[in-house]
Formats: structure tokens, sequence, C-alpha cells
């Protein structure tokens, strides 16, 4: 447990935080949010967190997220994530950096705004609560911008990408998949 931790302080001083959503390594990755200017807190019950950031971030993750939260301006703020499965709903305030989120199928980059993020196989989700998120496939430079209510799904295909106004039932769904 001991190297564990180490290896968990040891990737946090690099920038890097590494969030899993279960067993022992989240226990772990609360010191490492810490040391990133992020305040862990487990939603009882629900196996949800909350990550309360320096710079106003707040990240809502579902059970079994997994994701990066990256520094990659080296200022001690987070300004982007990696995100790899499952759910994350993001606030992030206005920043001149912007905030991204990448996924293996999309890049997701916002100026202030509330937008959640899904990650599944082969698939990555992308819906708008507030603000403005322009999203784009990882392999082009081609990009959608999505407004409140409006969402996209991005697959590993090159075809165009199809802004659509998301379904109440979908959007309650992932929202209360995040605890919205």
């Amino acid at each position: 447990m001991d190297s564990m931790a180490g290896i968990f302080r040891a990737v946090a001083a690099l920038g890097f935080v590494f969030m899993l959503g279960s067993g022992v390594a989240q226990a772990q990755s609360a010191s490492s949010a810490t040391n990133s200017g992020c305040v862990l807190t487990q939603v009882g019950g629900t196996g949800r967190q909350v990550l309360k950031c320096r710079g106003g971030l707040t990240i809502t993750a579902e059970r079994g997220a997994r994701y990066t939260l990256l520094d990659r301006s080296r200022d001690g703020i987070v300004d982007a994530v990696r995100a790899r499965s499952k759910a994350i709903l993001l606030d992030a305030p206005k920043s001149p950096a912007g905030f991204e989120v990448d996924t293996p199928q999309a890049i997701a980059a916002v100026r202030g705004t509330k937008w959640a993020v899904d990650v599944s196989a082969g698939k990555t989700a992308v819906f708008v609560v507030r603000g403005a998120v322009s999203v784009r496939r990882q392999a082009t430079s081609a990009e959608v911008v999505l407004g409140p209510g409006e969402g996209v799904d991005v697959d590993e295909s090159t075809s165009a990408l199809v802004v659509k106004r998301w379904p109440a039932p979908r959007v309650n769904a992932l929202m209360t998949r995040l605890g919205q």
C-alpha cells in the first residue's frame, strides 16, 4: 500500500492525477487530488465522486469512471481531462486558455460552461447543459459547436458529426447517472 501511495504522489508531482472509480486506488487518489489542487468527495451510497478544483472547476464522475486530470500549463490548476470510460460532468469557469476533455474518439473544448462527456466502447457522447462546447474527432480539425440542450455522438468513423437536440429521456438518463 505504501508503494502505491508513493506512485500516486510521484504521478501527482508531474501534474497528472489518476482517478479510478472503485477499490483501493480511489482512496489513494484522494491525497493525489489534494496535491493537484482538487478536493475529492465521495457521494455516499452512490459511488459517484465530486472533485472541486482550484480555479473553480467542478467534476462529477459516475461510479467506475476512468479519467485523468491534467495540468498542461503546469500552474497548479487542472486545465484538461483525459476521459477513458463512463460519464463525467464538468462545470468549468471561463478561462483565457479554455478547458479540454480528450477521449479516444473526440476532443471537446470550452470556455466557461457545464457539459457532460460519456465514453463507451468505440463512442463518445458530448452533451451541453450550459454554454457552448466545440467538438471534433481526434483525427480531424473539422468541428461542430454545441449549445445548451444539444449533443453529438462521436465514433471512429469519418462521417460528418451531427449535432442533435437530445430528447428528455436521454438527457435525464445521463444526468441521473451523474446525480443531477
